[in-house]
């Protein structure tokens, strides 16, 4: 018989799929080749099941004889290696992300005669739609609790943005934009201890309990599907940390981070200009050790925040402190600077990335803004935190307008800065 490549996601099989496989079958013997998370994750959002639920359905289709996994959007090494007479694929790969594979499939199957067959894209299906219906219907604490870590396996990068309100839960959940026929957006969500406190008019000084903070959680959970990662500041006392730990999981949170600080909590990027004090590197370890005792499952994630380098206690302490609490049995290490460059940032990553036990790397350049993801990905860094940038925007301009309000003894001035009413009234779902 014939051999036949077909490829696919298959992650919202519809009536699309099932005729391009049972064209396939039509010409021989059809092998599958289902994309991995990571390939997925390299040109649209992570697929809601993950690859080895994936190929328990694929494998169950009708006339697929066998299901191999295909680890890269790039076809080349699946059909040198099966050299098919065929390759199947939907017509709608002509343009977007996918149309210079397309071309690479076609060059590749000169090589031995190969043909690319091209399939009618099957009308009355839409994958955008049966995306947003998804989504529509949410998800659940144990869906979204294990989602970063699929995350960090897939993408070379995680990107998180500060949500301090629902309203801001939806613009971590929907903003996305077209780069190169790609689309982009936030992979997940940080619950900021500062946005929180300054939406409430407090200091930055954990002067909010967990109750109050888990009340901006849920109003998150409400409206959103991403994962999120909780500012945990110290974790305060051991004992209090357990039912931190406890609650943020039940939640659904995926993950805590805490700082090696100790006494009463100052924002980092005051740096020495107020007194702020590092914890000891046993005591800090022995935290680490009841937080990860206190969860229940292997998905929740502790990671560990160093403020050696936002202290100026240096490179090597920093570096100390990474290898212990690894040791201790940390998920993940944030690194914290509050220079204006990331010098100091890439100086740790290139030490960091050789430890042999390392775990993902986190970063929040606040205020070292100019480095670009991919600059960081390059450097090992594994999650990018914009850690407060939607509040610092919305201050800005709720003052102008009330400003424009007091000057004029009037709104109509400060329109140009706002929604319409129809708009603010169409932007929630079920506001009609």
């Amino acid at each position: 018989m014939k051999k036949v490549y077909v490829a696919m996601s298959a992650d919202l099989i519809h009536p699309g799929h099932i005729n391009i496989i049972e064209q396939a079958c039509k010409l021989g013997e059809v092998t599958l080749g289902l994309l991995t998370d990571k390939a997925i994750a390299s040109y649209k959002r992570l697929p809601y099941l993950d690859y080895d639920k994936r190929f328990i359905i694929t494998s169950a289709i009708k006339g697929v004889t066998k299901v191999v996994p295909q680890y890269q959007l790039d076809y080349r090494p699946n059909l040198r290696e099966l050299k098919p007479d065929y390759v199947v694929h939907g017509d709608d790969w002509q343009e977007g992300p996918q149309k210079e594979a397309r071309q690479q499939v076609i060059d590749t199957l000169k090589e031995w005669g190969g043909e690319l067959i091209e399939i009618p894209y099957t009308k009355g299906i839409s994958s955008t739609e049966l995306n947003n219906a998804v989504k529509e219907v949410g998800t659940t604490p144990s869906i979204r609790l294990k989602r970063l870590k699929r995350l960090l396996y897939a993408k070379d990068i995680v990107r998180v943005i500060e949500a301090h309100s629902g309203l801001t839960g939806l613009i971590a959940e929907k903003v996305a934009v077209d780069k190169n026929g790609v689309k982009v957006e936030f992979d997940a969500m940080w619950a900021s201890s500062l946005t929180d406190s300054t939406l409430r008019g407090k200091p930055d000084i954990e002067a909010l309990d967990l109750t109050t903070r888990t009340n901006n959680i849920n109003d998150l959970m409400e409206v959103t599907t991403k994962p999120i990662i909780f500012d945990g500041d110290t974790g305060g006392k051991p004992e209090h940390l357990v039912f931190t730990v406890r609650t943020l999981e039940r939640l659904g949170v995926s993950a805590i981070i805490i700082e090696d600080k100790v006494g009463l909590k100052k924002n980092s990027l005051f740096g020495t200009e107020v007194p702020q004090k590092q914890d000891d590197i046993l005591s800090f370890c022995e935290k680490i050790r009841v937080a990860k005792k206190a969860q229940v499952t292997d998905d929740f994630m502790v990671i560990a925040r160093i403020e050696s380098l936002i202290l100026k206690a240096g490179q090597e302490d920093a570096i100390e402190r990474a290898k212990a609490y690894i040791e201790a049995g940390v998920d993940g290490v944030m690194i914290h600077s509050k220079e204006k460059t990331p010098d100091e940032i890439l100086t740790f990553c290139k030490t960091y990335n050789n430890l042999d036990n390392r775990v993902p790397l986190v970063a929040v350049p606040s205020s070292y803004d100019t480095i670009t993801e991919k600059e960081l990905a390059e450097n090992g860094v594994n999650i990018v935190i914009y850690a407060n940038q939607l509040l610092r925007s919305s201050y800005p301009a709720m003052k102008a307008t009330a400003e424009s309000i007091l000057k004029h003894g009037r709104a109509f001035e400060a329109q140009e800065n706002m929604l319409s009413i129809k708009e603010i009234l169409n932007l929630i779902p079920g506001t009609k």
